[in-house]
Formats: structure tokens, C-alpha cells, sequence
């Protein structure tokens, strides 16, 4: 039975490029492409739907393809192109193909003359004679040429092939072609062709596993999700992504019997050792008995190892000395049966996985267990150390002799070792192969490591479920003491996942199974758990609001105060360093990095400097790349300079870490936002957020979503803000530790850009509400700048409460300190130190250039109190904000400073040249920009009033303005108009 795709899969980004190519040709736009790809790839399936999409469009269509016999035929692929396209239609007879007759006689044989060959003079005349009548034959909806397999083709077609796709580009002729990746001419014109710009080329590769998946539930009909997980893993692994492969695989899977459909859906017949197809084996089978038999028990050795082998490896397993050892290997390359790997001088590699399948299935099922048990024991006792890749060989070899518990010690060893690397999904692949090879006394050992894997990797929940199902052990036995440390780590997946419930359910599972005396190390890892925990919403905070309900007071865990927490935390990494758990320890230290910003972020550098230095010496990549994100994100805060932050992304980018390098996009993405670097901003959001979404990773998610959001409201656009602060509230953000900012750095900042320092006011005072009632170690809330300056502003506060925000860490933040400085201006201001202020200013504007809005906004928002108290120079601030102001399209900020400039006795400088921000269909029905100002507006509904205090104007000037509104844009009233503006705001810029 063949198993067959009825749909192409995996091939979207192809079939798109194939499709614009065709509409490009139907414009007269001619288009070269190339496909490129092993044997079994897919290239003759996506030739075969160009050819169809060109007959939905009428195009005729020529298609010929390469001889594989070895001999030489000039112009074959051109000449069957030719006929297939003429077989069907007849050959053209268009007055002015005429003269080109004798050219393309050699092609076309209805345009032979009497005996005469009429062979072209050169190739050239021939390719050019070749283009002509492919213009002709597209004239009405354009032509395509599909070429396949160009890797066997004659030196003359690439020739004229290189011509054609040189001069098609004002033709309407689409020319496809498909190669291998062999060294040749072919090979060499398309390279050629991609450096000149005359060609696209488009190299395939292995599917994906998903798309291996979605393949398999096409071919068997059923959704991808219904496939046996061991049918699809058999033909992951033994297709490597070859859609060819994988049907002839899956037909033998039929054919055999070992895949059958049932009343339930399909069913997998369980013989982990099934063969490859019996024609593969057959064919090997010839071809090794040709070979010396030396060369065959090599080559059976080798293929016993898996498809790729080291020559270290074999050698150990054969025992061939080296002159004979090389000797065997270049017989069995030029046999053309293995390749040296181009990636690794010691190793060499099949030229296909099902290569070495097909010849170990050659062998009796005793004789290659056997030959599979000498090998697993010539190298675990070689001598030499087993790296994970060697423990993963032994384990296959382990398995292919029988023994599957040996085996899933291996598997298991190497899984956990990948685990300890930061290599959490290998890591879970491994000890998923383990598990159920695993002797029972040793089963539950190996899901405890998988469930840590599975929270490492992201899946808390399948981690959860896994620990749950483990069967009970005694308390206070070694088991309960492995088990407890399963336990702590879940804890600890969940803290940083802030799932409060499930971390604290951890923790006290850990508790029970340790007992009131847990050894050191153990009960360092619970208080960092603790530590952590207390610094979660939801979770207490007893210290500080007084409940005394937080989880673990039963079992003697007292709620601590800061200082107290400070110690214990601080006892608790050292604790971990003389216990030999460098993790823990990184943990600690990483807490107490938070815990000491309170003291200055000097103090907490300090820690995370630590933190560095032992993840380095103990080889602790992952956490050496998270010590490297903190110091970043505290280098960015106090400066504003983003580098380290980017230089911490690079190394989490090396290492894999997506998780931690999502955390740097939402690190980098709102230094972005604060830069008023707003592409960038918008390439990062777009960029991750949805892919954090998609792993369930909810503190990047979120903090995404508030950077999008703060982006909107420091651009003074209300709409989008709301709009993104609804899904950062879908998202659980309210409930994060990211209110404050959302409610400051976020909301309060918008409101100032919409002159409305009430509502400001009102922000700012409830993230301090919300910092106030729960530990918060996040300083651009404004509760350490903005707030200080819009109270000192308003006369409500003094000299003293500036010094205690000053004297915060926080207080020492770029951002922050800006706004300080401009609060202390204002201050000298008053008490007549005019020079003093001058100086306070002079430092702003150094301090503030990295951040453009926040930058003009403070000179809008000093320039008030420096008129008044008469030191400085506000009219220059104004015109400077104002400027500014009305090119990011911040109206109400530059009405409001156009306004303060009239009331100064200032010059007004009339922007006549604001017709460019008003949308054409507008502009065509006579809008102005003062009445666009307005029309800005509506998508909120304000009343009249609300407008004319955003943009300074009296209220009956904008009753005029919606009156000429209402007749330019023909609306009824004014909900209409609103509506209007709301579908205008919606549009794309």
C-alpha cells in the first residue's frame, strides 16, 4: 500500500513565492526561480502545483526534465519541455516565430528541414531563438518553463538556460528550475545567478517535526494529533524531514501490518526493532555482498553506530589499526555508501540515515544484537570518559542489544547532564526515552528528573501533573530526601512562572517529606523558595499589612521584615556555596540583588557580580546568562544605556535560552519606548510577543504588553493604549507585579500628554498605593521622579520630601533623576537662586538627552513655575517643547505651550505646513489642521469643554470647528462624526 499526500505540507513560504512569481508574469514581469534540495524533498511536488496554478491561470506550461541514465543528450530537458507543451496544443504558428524556425529545429522536430539537422550555429542563437517564442506563447497571460533535476543536465542547457533567465525580466515568462546540491555546472549557474540578482533560489529543507506530523495525519487521513506518538517519533527520526521517505516508510508501516486502522482511529502494533522497507534492505543487501569483506563488516560496524560515526568510535569497536582502518573508509566512499562529515574531521556520516537502518537490517535479529552488545561494551570500557553524546550511542547500542534497563541508565544519565547544561528540551527527550525502559526501582527516579526538565522547559503543568502521579515514598528516607528536592525545584519553576498557589503547594510537599530538620542545603533552597514567594502578590506579606495567615506558619516559618528576610537569605547562599549547590547559591544571590536595591543598586550589583562568578566557575551557562540580564537591566535603569542589555541578549541568543531572551525584548523594548526609539520598540513587541504568549512564559508576556502600551501613551495616542492595557489585563497583569508601572510610568505619563495633570496625579498616587502595600523592588513607577516634581509643581511638597526620593535607591535612576532635577529647579526657583536652578537645569539637559519626550515634557512642565517665580528661560523652553511637541502630533501639549507662549507676551509660530498629517480623503474635503486637531479627538467622545482644555482654545472656537466638521465630512450629527473619527483612527498610518 502507497501512502501519499494528497496536499502539499510544510511548504507555505514556497508555494507564496511561487504564486506572486505567477502574478508578477501575468503584469509582464518576468521571474527566475530555483528550488534546491536533496532527492525526496519535495521539489517535483511544487513544481507539479506551479504547474497547476499556471493552467488556473491559462498559462500555457512546458515542462521537461534531466536524463538520469548518465548518458549525454544535448538540450534533453529543453526538447521534452518543448513537446509537452506542443503533444496538447500543436506547435505555433505565429508569422513572426518564422525567422527562428531553424534555430529551434533542434527542439521543435515539425521545424526540421528535408535532411538537414538545421542544428543553431551557437547556443546563444538558440537560447535567444527559445526566449522569442516563450514571449509569444505568454502573450496573452503569460508562460511557464519548468525544468527539473538540472543536476543531471548537459553543459549546453545551462548554457542556454543561463541566458534565458539573464533576459527575462521584461518578458511575461516564469522559468522554474530544480537541482541537487551537487558540484556541477548547474549548481555553479544558480550560485552564480543568486549573486547577480537574476535569479531567486530557495533551498529545501528537512520539515519540521510539526510538519512531519501534519504530513503523516494527510497521508493517513486524520488530524495530526490522532497519529500514534510512536509512529510519528519512527518516522521523525528514520525520515530526518524527507516527505518522500516518510511516505515510503509509513506505506511499509501499512503494508506490514505494524500501523492499522481500527474502530478507535490508527493503532501502532508495539515492535520498537521493526525493519526499514524490504526493498531498501534488499538493494543494500546486493550492494554490500559486491564489497570486500572487510570493507562490509566495517561498514556493518559503522552502520551499528547510527548513521553519522566517529573514526575514534569505530576504531575502538573494529580494533582496525589505522593504515587499515582509513584503507576500509575510502573503499566505502568511493562505493559512494558513507561521505566524511564537511562539519567534524573525526566523523563520517551515511549519505542517508535509512542507509545504516538498511544495512544492520540485512543482519539476523541475534546477530545484530550481538554486534550491537559488543560494541556498547568495547566503548563504555575503552577507557575514555563518556560525554553525553557517547552515554545517547551506548544507550541505542544498549537497546539494540536487549537491554533496556542498561539502556535507560544511559538515557537517563545523559538526559539529566543536558538538564544541568541548560538544555531543558533535549534534556526532556532523553529521560522521556528513559522512563519507560527504566527497571521499576528505577522509574520513579528518572520521572522525578523529567518532571524538573518539563518546569525548566516551560511545561509546569505536564511537570505538576508528573509529580503528582509519583508513587508515595517513606518521610525523612533518602528517597523522601531526592524526592524533596524534586519537590523545591517545581517550587522554584512555579516562583519564577509567579503561579503563587502551585510554588507553595511545592514548597510544603518538601516541607512534609523533609521534616523539621532538613539538611543545610535543603533548607537554603526553601528559604530562596520563601524568599521569592513573599515577594509575589497574593502571597501575604504579613510584615506589611499586618494578616498573619502566610502559608508555613505551621511548620514554623515565620513571616520575616525586610532586614530579617536580608539575613536569612544572605545565610542561605552561603549556606548553598559550602554545600557544593551552585544553583541554589546563583538563586540566593539573584534574590538578594533584589532585596539590596533598597540600599543602592551598588550593593545589589554587588550580588549579582557574585552571582556571575560562581555560574562561571561551576559552569552554569543559563544562570550566567540570567546574572548577565540583571546586571544589563541595572546598568540600563541607572544610565539609560541599553548596551550591556544587548550584550546579555547576544549570549542568551548562543545559548538558546529563549526564555530569558524574551525577558531581555521586554527589557529592551520598553528602554526603546523611554528612548522614543519607536520602530525598534514596535519590531521588538511584534517580534515576541506572541511567541511568549505561545509558551505560556506570562512575566515576559506581560511585560511586552505593558512596553506596547506605555509606546501608545508616551505618543499621546489614548485609544491604543487602552486597547493594549485591556489585553495586559486579559493577560493576568493586574494581578502581576507590574501594576505600579502600569499605573505610572504608563497611564500617569499619557495623562500629562494629554495636559490633564489630575488624572496624572491620580496615577502616580496609586502606584505608590499599590508599592505601599506590597514589596516592590521597581523604581520607574514615578514614585522616585515624576510624582516629586507634579507635587513640588503644585506646592505640595517641600524640600524634605524631595531629599527622601533623592536619597532612594531609586532616586539615583537616569529616568527618575531627571525629573528630580527639575523638581529642584523649580524649588530654587522659588527661593530666589536663580543661578542655582540655571545650574540644575544645565545638568537636566545632559541627563535627559537619552529620553526625548520625557525631555520636553519637563520643560513644558517647569516653564510655568520658572515665569512665574522669574528665574530661567521659559519662553525658550516653550518654544523648544512646543516645536517638538507638534511634530511627534502631541497636540494638546503643543496647543497648551502655544498657549502659555501667548500668555507670556511670546510669538506664536503658526504651523502652516500641517496639511501632511491630515489623510488625503480629509484634506480633498477642505479639513484644516487646526480643525484636524479636533477631529483627533472624537474617537474618545470628550465634550467641548474637555477639548478646548486639551487644546487650549475657548470652548465656542471649537463649536466652530465641529460645526465646518460636520458640513466638510458630511456626517449627521455628532456621534456620527465621532464614529467617523474612530474608523479614521483605526486605519494604518
Amino acid at each position: 500500500m502507497r501512502a501519499t499526500s494528497p496536499v502539499i505540507v510544510g511548504r507555505d513560504e514556497e508555494i507564496g513565492l511561487l504564486s506572486s512569481a505567477l502574478d508578477a508574469v501575468r503584469r509582464r514581469s518576468g521571474r527566475a526561480l530555483f528550488l534546491l534540495g536533496e532527492a525526496g524533498i519535495g521539489k517535483s511536488r511544487l513544481v507539479g502545483e506551479c504547474a497547476y496554478r499556471a493552467y488556473g491561470f491559462g498559462m500555457p506550461v512546458l515542462r521537461g526534465r534531466a536524463t538520469s541514465t548518465g548518458l549525454v543528450v544535448p538540450f534533453r530537458p529543453l526538447a521534452e519541455a518543448l513537446s509537452s507543451r506542443f503533444r496538447a496544443a500543436g506547435t505555433p504558428t505565429d508569422p513572426e516565430l518564422a525567422p527562428y524556425h531553424p534555430a529551434l529545429a533542434r527542439l521543435v522536430p515539425e521545424w526540421r528541414r528535408g535532411g538537414s539537422p538545421g542544428y543553431p550555429e551557437t547556443v546563444v542563437e538558440l537560447a535567444e531563438a527559445l526566449l522569442r517564442l516563450l514571449s509569444v506563447l505568454g502573450r496573452e497571460a503569460g508562460c511557464t518553463i519548468l525544468l527539473e533535476d538540472l543536476h543531471d543536465c548537459d553543459t549546453e542547457t545551462v548554457a542556454v538556460v543561463e541566458y534565458v533567465i539573464d533576459n527575462l525580466a521584461d518578458l511575461p515568462i516564469l522559468f522554474l528550475g530544480t537541482l541537487r546540491p551537487e558540484p556541477g555546472a548547474a549548481l555553479d549557474l544558480v550560485r552564480s545567478a543568486e549573486r547577480r540578482h537574476t535569479a531567486t533560489v530557495r533551498e529545501l529543507g528537512p520539515l519540521r517535526d510539526d510538519r512531519v506530523r501534519a504530513l503523516t495525519g494527510a497521508c493517513l487521513e486524520v488530524r495530526p494529533e490522532e497519529i500514534p506518538e510512536s509512529v510519528h517519533r519512527r518516522l521523525a527520526e528514520r525520515a530526518a524531514g524527507n516527505p518522500y521517505l516518510l511516505e515510503v516508510l509509513l506505506a511499509d508501516l501499512l503494508d506490514t501490518g505494524r500501523l492499522r486502522r481500527t474502530d478507535g482511529g490508527w493503532e501502532a502494533a508495539e515492535q520498537p526493532d521493526a525493519s526499514v522497507p524490504s526493498d531498501i534492505v534488499r538493494s543494500w543487501a546486493r550492494r554490500l555482498e559486491r564489497l570486500d569483506e572487510p570493507v562490509r563488516d566495517l561498514l556493518l560496524a559503522s552502520a551499528t553506530l547510527g548513521s553519522q560515526f566517529s573514526v575514534t568510535v569505530l576504531q575502538t569497536v573494529t580494533g582496525f589499526e589505522d593504515r587499515a582502518l582509513f584503507t576500509h573508509l575510502r573503499s566505502a566512499v568511493e562505493a559512494g555508501v558513507i561521505a566524511p562529515d564537511g562539519a567534524a574531521p573525526d566523523r563520517y556520516t551515511f549519505r542517508h540515515s535509512l542507509t545504516a537502518e538498511a544495512l544492520t537490517s540485512s543482519l539476523a535479529p541475534a546477530e545484530r544484537a550481538s554486534l550491537a552488545r559488543r560494541a556498547a561494551g568495547a566503548i563504555e570500557h575503552s577507557g575514555q570518559p563518556l560525554d553525553e553524546d557517547g552515554r545517547q550511542l551506548v544507550a541505542s547500542l544498549q537497546l539494540a542489544a536487549g537491554n533496556r534497563a542498561g539502556a535507560a541508565r544511559q538515557f537517563a544519565e545523559a538526559g539529566r547532564r543536558m538538564l544541568a547544561s541548560g538544555a531543558h528540551g533535549s534534556a526532556v527527550v532523553l529521560l522521556e526515552r528513559a522512563h519507560p525502559l527504566a527497571a521499576e526501582t528505577e522509574r520513579a527516579a528518572v520521572a522525578e528528573s523529567l518532571a524538573v526538565a518539563r518546569a525548566e522547559g516551560g511545561d509546569l503543568d505536564g511537570a505538576l501533573a508528573l509529580a503528582d502521579a509519583l508513587p508515595p515514598v517513606p518521610a525523612r528516607s533518602e528517597a523522601a530526601a531526592r524526592r524533596g528536592r524534586t519537590h523545591i525545584e517545581l517550587a522554584w519553576a512555579a516562583v519564577m512562572a509567579e503561579r503563587t498557589a502551585d510554588a507553595a503547594l511545592q514548597a510544603e510537599a518538601a516541607r512534609v517529606l523533609l521534616g523539621p530538620s532538613p539538611p543545610p542545603g535543603r533548607r537554603a533552597a526553601l528559604v530562596v523558595v520563601d524568599g521569592y514567594l513573599a515577594l509575589l502578590p497574593g502571597h501575604g506579606h504579613a510584615h506589611q499589612r499586618g494578616h498573619g495567615h502566610e502559608h508555613g506558619h505551621e511548620h514554623g516559618q515565620k513571616p520575616r521584615g525586610p532586614a530579617e528576610a536580608e539575613r536569612a537569605v544572605l545565610e542561605a547562599a552561603e549556606t548553598a556555596e559550602a554545600e557544593g549547590l551552585p544553583v541554589v547559591a546563583c538563586q540566593a544571590w539573584q534574590l538578594l540583588a533584589l532585596l539590596r536595591r533598597e540600599e543602592g543598586f551598588d550593593a545589589a550589583d554587588a550580588a549579582l557580580e557574585r552571582m556571575l562568578s560562581i555560574s562561571t566557575e561551576h559552569a552554569l551557562p543559563v544562570w550566567r546568562v540570567e546574572a548577565l540580564v540583571r546586571l544589563g537591566a541595572n546598568a540600563f535603569m541607572r544610565t539609560g544605556d541599553a548596551s550591556r542589555l544587548l550584550s546579555a541578549r547576544a549570549a542568551a541568543t548562543e545559548l538558546g535560552a529563549l526564555l530569558l531572551t524574551r525577558t531581555v525584548d521586554g527589557l529592551l523594548a520598553m528602554n526603546a519606548v523611554m528612548c522614543a526609539r519607536w520602530e525598534e520598540a514596535q519590531e521588538i513587541i511584534g517580534r515576541s510577543t506572541e511567541a511568549s504568549a505561545r509558551v505560556g512564559d506570562l512575566s515576559a508576556h506581560r511585560y511586552l504588553l505593558l512596553a506596547g502600551a506605555t509606546m501608545a501613551a508616551h505618543r499621546g495616542r489614548r485609544r491604543d493604549t487602552d486597547r493594549a492595557l485591556a489585553a495586559f489585563r486579559r493577560a493576568g497583569g493586574e494581578q502581576s507585579l507590574l501594576v505600579p508601572l502600569r499605573a505610572g510610568l504608563c497611564r500617569a505619563f499619557g495623562a500629562l500628554l494629554e495636559e490633564d495633570r489630575e488624572r496624572a496625579a491620580a496615577g502616580l498616587d496609586e502606584a505608590l498605593a499599590w508599592e505601599l502595600d506590597h514589596p516592590s523592588y521597581y523604581y520607574l513607577s514615578g514614585r522616585y521622579g515624576l510624582r516629586p516634581l507634579l507635587r513640588v509643581l503644585a506646592g505640595e511638597a517641600d524640600r524634605a520630601e524631595l531629599a527622601e526620593a533623592r536619597a532612594a535607591p531609586g532616586g539615583c535612576l537616569a529616568w527618575n533623576r531627571q525629573f528630580l532635577e527639575l523638581a529642584d529647579a523649580v524649588l530654587l526657583g522659588r527661593e530666589k537662586d536663580p543661578a542655582g536652578a540655571a545650574r540644575l537645569m544645565a545638568s537636566f539637559d545632559a541627563r535627559s538627552a537619552p529620553f526625548p519626550v520625557a525631555r520636553h515634557l519637563g520643560l513644558r512642565l517647569v516653564a510655568d513655575a520658572a515665569r512665574a517665580d522669574g528665574w530661567g528661560e521659559p519662553v525658550a523652553w516653550l518654544r523648544t517643547a512646543e516645536e517638538f511637541f507638534y511634530g511627534a502630533g502631541v497636540q494638546p501639549v503643543a496647543s497648551a505651550c502655544r498657549a502659555a507662549l501667548r500668555q507670556a507676551g511670546a510669538s506664536v509660530t503658526q504651523h502652516r505646513g500641517g496639511w501632511d498629517r491630515i489623510p488625503s480623503s480629509l484634506r480633498s474635503s477642505g479639513v484644516t489642521p487646526r480643525e484636524y486637531e479636533v477631529f483627533v479627538l472624537l474617537p474618545e467622545r470628550p465634550g467641548n469643554q474637555q477639548i478646548a482644555r486639551r487644546l487650549s482654545i475657548s470652548p465656542r472656537t471649537v463649536e466652530k470647528h465641529m460645526a465646518s466638521l460636520l458640513s466638510k465630512t458630511g456626517r449627521a450629527d455628532r456621534a456620527a462624526l465621532c464614529e467617523f473619527a474612530a474608523e479614521c483612527a483605526a486605519e494604518p498610518a
